[in-house]
């Protein structure tokens, strides 16, 4: 096991390595610059803030000095944002966009997984299509049409919730919702087809000959290897939400790193940029490293892979 976890420790860092350098390449490849917007700009003070955040030097020396400052756990100043670091910019955004995550992606295990299951208890049944057809609507609804539709519904119509803003728990329910429902419906399809193929087993069929309860064998005995679908989705699963939540700060006005991200890269602040794909990229890589570690512990077979 601890040569399983080390061998994808390895493979985690390396792709993080990647990332960033791409990444640095990418954004300096795109036509424009952070001060090239600036109306009626003196030509020698645009040298002067060139210089001052060595922009004029050769690609391959600004990415030296940057992954140098990366391995010191400085992500730099922000180059549209004067007097403020990305570590400030990114330290105070990053709670707001990783509860709401969390959040999403709790409603969308705790609905997806119910209606999962439910579903493939009364397989073929009317309770079984109502279910699984509630969620077909859900994953043809994105979260950018489901989030309006919520605030028209529950803020604008019924006055239960605030439309927009950010510092209650009344503040994360709609956006929340938005984020994770349309993901919920992706759980409840594997968590159905997990567990279809688990209660067909013949430990299953023994399990109840034996005369052990519905629920204890649910709960005991399937629902384990059941969710081993669920458990390979987790990772693409937070990745997504997390992307997807750019669209919804924007909707309903949280503070969050989508904001930033969608503003800074509008600005071409390099260095916010890349903060906001580093954070990301580290959440991912260690999301499905956790997701590989997870079912090498719920399959064994997957260590022996």
């Amino acid at each position: 096991m601890i040569a399983f976890v080390l061998r994808r420790l390895a493979a985690s860092v390396v792709a993080l390595v990647a990332i960033v350098v791409l990444s640095f390449l990418l954004m300096r490849l795109v036509p424009g610059g952070p001060f090239t917007q600036e109306r009626g700009l003196n030509p020698t003070i645009l040298e002067h803030l060139r210089a001052k955040y060595h922009l004029d030097e050769p690609m391959w020396k600004q990415c030296g000095r940057y992954m140098g400052d990366l391995l010191r756990g400085d992500l730099g100043p922000s180059l549209k944002r004067p007097g403020r670091s990305v570590n400030e910019i990114l330290a105070e955004a990053f709670p707001k966009s990783a509860l709401l995550g969390v959040t999403a992606l709790f409603i969308a295990l705790l609905v997806g997984g119910i209606a999962g299951v439910y579903a493939a208890l009364h397989q073929n049944t009317a309770r079984d299509y109502v279910a699984m057809g509630l969620v077909m609507v859900g994953v043809s609804i994105p979260s950018m049409v489901l989030a309006p539709l919520l605030i028209t519904l529950f803020a604008l119509a019924l006055g239960w919730l605030p439309t927009s803003g950010w510092g209650t728990a009344a503040h994360l329910v709609l956006p929340a919702t938005a984020l994770g429902l349309a993901y919920a419906a992706r759980v409840a399809r594997l968590t159905r087809g997990g567990m279809l193929e688990v209660l067909r087993r013949d430990y299953i069929r023994t399990a109840r000959a034996k005369g052990l309860p519905e629920r204890t064998v649910v709960g005991r005995h399937a629902l384990r290897l059941g969710l081993g679908p669920v458990v390979s989705y987790l990772g693409p699963a937070a990745a997504a939400i997390l992307t997807g939540s750019f669209v919804v700060e924007q909707i309903f006005a949280i503070p969050g790193m989508g904001r930033y991200f969608v503003s800074a890269a509008t600005e071409r602040d390099y260095t916010l940029v890349l903060g906001a794909v580093l954070v990301y990229s580290i959440l991912l890589v260690t999301l499905n490293l956790l997701v590989d570690i997870a079912q090498a512990l719920l399959d064994p077979r997957v260590r022996l892979e």
